[in-house]
């Protein structure tokens, strides 16, 4: 080939490539249009299906919030018109001892109950865990009680501790004032709380339960774990996250106590000598049945809300700083 066809070749091949380089950053911008056109369609398909999720919390969260929060501040008692009064329902309650006895006896109440529950529901879905014949049986069989309304289970439990008809008191052959005696009545509905809640909680530890791999057990008892150190050693560290769970929904369960006793103390929460007066119970008196001040009995839920939210936090930062196991 001569020189001047080859400066000919390279000519062409050069004013050939020219266009193409030109050409590489127009087609890179014209990328990044089609991949932001396409980020901002995905956006807005996303903010759409979550809609109706924004829509439910908004009106039966949010809004009902701020609601009680205004009324609080209000002297309202549903016959008059509201009338703004600032913080002084607030320092009504600080003021007294009815809202405070209120708060120790859900806390007393929330002492016994709340443990003897969590520890029940873990031994519980242990047993059920080793899937021994009648285990499904078993299973609802516990949970019929968290399902049945907690109103109709104070009632027949009424029935069942009745003092002088009572199943109970028949059985032991002695009678006991269950709910007329102070010292048993806060007992007596801690008890039928956990009841009614044990197989709930069950249900949670043995879904945990049955997430962790075999594998990890069996190689735990080759190295000689009994049952008592694979409790401690292996399910309970792996049940961290169904412990958290199980123990703020509890927990605030336990704060929102109000069919229960309003069934088991016929419809007289606080009986005997407020030692039954749990804070819904009372919130729920201060509104309907002590003179309607539902200003007053809305300040009560804003405190409520913060106690509660304030010891979940609480659970939540503990919780971090465990390990959580992830196991395949």
């Amino acid at each position: 080939m001569s020189p001047e066809g080859g400066d000919s070749a390279r000519g062409a091949g050069g004013s050939g490539g020219a266009p193409g380089a030109a050409a590489g950053p127009e087609s890179r911008g014209g990328t990044r249009a089609v991949l932001r056109r396409r980020q901002r369609q995905e956006t807005r398909t996303a903010y759409f299906m979550l809609l109706p999720s924004l829509v439910g919390v908004g009106l039966f969260l949010i809004v009902p919030f701020v609601l009680v929060f205004v009324i609080s501040l209000t002297d309202w008692r549903l016959v008059n018109t509201p009338s703004f009064v600032g913080l002084e329902n607030y320092e009504y309650l600080f003021a007294g001892d009815s809202f405070t006895n209120s708060l120790v006896v859900t806390a007393i109440f929330t002492a016994m109950a709340l443990p003897t529950a969590i520890v029940l529901g873990l031994l519980i879905a242990l047993g059920l865990n080793r899937q021994l014949p009648g285990s499904g049986f078993l299973q609802l069989l516990f949970v019929l009680p968290w399902v049945c309304a907690p109103l109709t289970l104070g009632v027949v439990w009424r029935w069942l501790l009745d003092p002088s008809n009572g199943l109970i008191n028949s059985l032991i052959g002695h009678r006991v004032e269950w709910m007329s005696n102070t010292s048993l009545a806060l007992p007596t509905v801690a008890f039928v709380y956990v009841w009614q809640n044990v197989g709930y909680i069950s249900l949670f530890f043995l879904a945990g339960l049955q997430g962790i791999p075999q594998a990890v057990i069996e190689a735990a008892k080759l190295d000689g774990a009994g049952p008592v150190r694979l409790v401690i050693k292996m399910y309970l560290p792996m049940l961290r996250p169904t412990t958290f769970f199980v123990l703020v929904t509890t927990f605030i369960s336990s704060f929102q106590a109000f069919d229960l006793v309003y069934g088991l103390t016929e419809q007289k929460p606080g009986y005997p000598g407020g030692t039954t007066d749990l804070i819904a119970a009372h919130i729920y008196q201060t509104a309907f049945d002590g003179g309607n001040r539902v200003g007053r009995a809305s300040a009560m839920a804003v405190i409520l809300l913060a106690i509660v939210l304030l010891i979940t936090l609480i659970q939540q930062r503990y919780f971090a700083k465990r390990t959580v196991y992830e196991l395949d």
